[in-house]
């Protein structure tokens, strides 16, 4: 599928790698951005960055099956149709089956977790293939493509990690069954399992901290840069062959369990 104008939706994308899509799709693919996120602040400032033309911001909770519906709404509103779909709004929750004293930790602290990084995707993806299947068919055969964000920690989840990493592996899972279902109408689904990224987050770190985590990738031995995963999302979307796949995009990075 071509990008430029085309109309994508990304969730979580007022900051970090969701941001860094949002520049790359508008700035180097001609592309409008329906930013979804819960940070207001953010998003705003995202839009003025992007330019009110090309971007449009709607707090959404992804959680929510009516704070989705109304952002879809909002999006349709202002664009009138959606092309792409890259879910990558997520929570990384870190904590052990056994805290202090040995008890056990509180279902709801898991459920949270898969509120959002489960449910969440499962939420945005139904509803924007739903407005795709109306697109009229590119070239014949596409009317949409789906990029969902797994992770690294879905193979080799750290200590701590059980909610985060088994909510992950759930989406690798979504990835032939919807590719399967939504191929039918023309749409694709693909997800892509990322490593360790330069964000602003991470940048932030000590030097000593940040060595330690150079240590852990193979070639190149470094941390990603935010325009290799924007470039990868770019790929999925024009490469009309790549289908159910989910890339590792982790310089052969794995992780250890601590």
């Amino acid at each position: 599928m071509r990008i430029k104008d085309k109309t994508i939706v990304i969730t979580g994308g007022a900051s970090g790698l969701g941001l860094a899509t949002a520049a790359y799709m508008v700035k180097e693919k001609g592309a409008r951005v329906a930013i979804l996120d819960l940070n207001l602040e953010a998003g705003q400032q995202a839009v003025a960055e992007l330019g009110a033309e090309h971007a449009l911001f709607v707090q959404t909770d992804v959680s929510s099956e009516e704070s989705v519906q109304a952002a879809v709404d909002a999006v349709m509103q202002r664009f009138g149709a959606i092309h792409i779909c890259i879910n990558g709004a997520a929570i990384a929750s870190g904590f052990k089956l056994l805290g202090k004293e040995g008890r056990a930790a509180p279902l709801a602290r898991f459920a949270q977790a898969t509120a959002v990084n489960i449910n969440g995707v499962f939420n945005v993806m139904s509803k924007c293939a739903e407005q795709m299947a109306r697109n009229e068919a590119e070239v014949g055969e596409e009317r949409g493509v789906v990029i969902n964000v797994s992770s690294g920690a879905a193979y080799e989840g750290q200590v701590g990690q059980t909610a985060y990493a088994a909510s992950k592996a759930a989406i690798i899972g979504m990835n032939m069954p919807a590719a399967r279902e939504l191929g039918a109408i023309g749409v694709r689904v693909n997800a892509i399992a990322p490593g360790l990224f330069l964000t602003a987050m991470v940048a932030g770190l000590d030097a000593r901290v940040l060595d330690s985590l150079k240590e852990q990738m193979e070639a190149p031995r470094r941390l990603g840069d935010m325009r290799e995963f924007a470039h990868c999302c770019a790929f999925i979307v024009e490469n009309a062959y790549v289908n159910a796949e989910t890339i590792r995009l982790d310089g052969a990075a794995r992780l250890r369990a601590r």
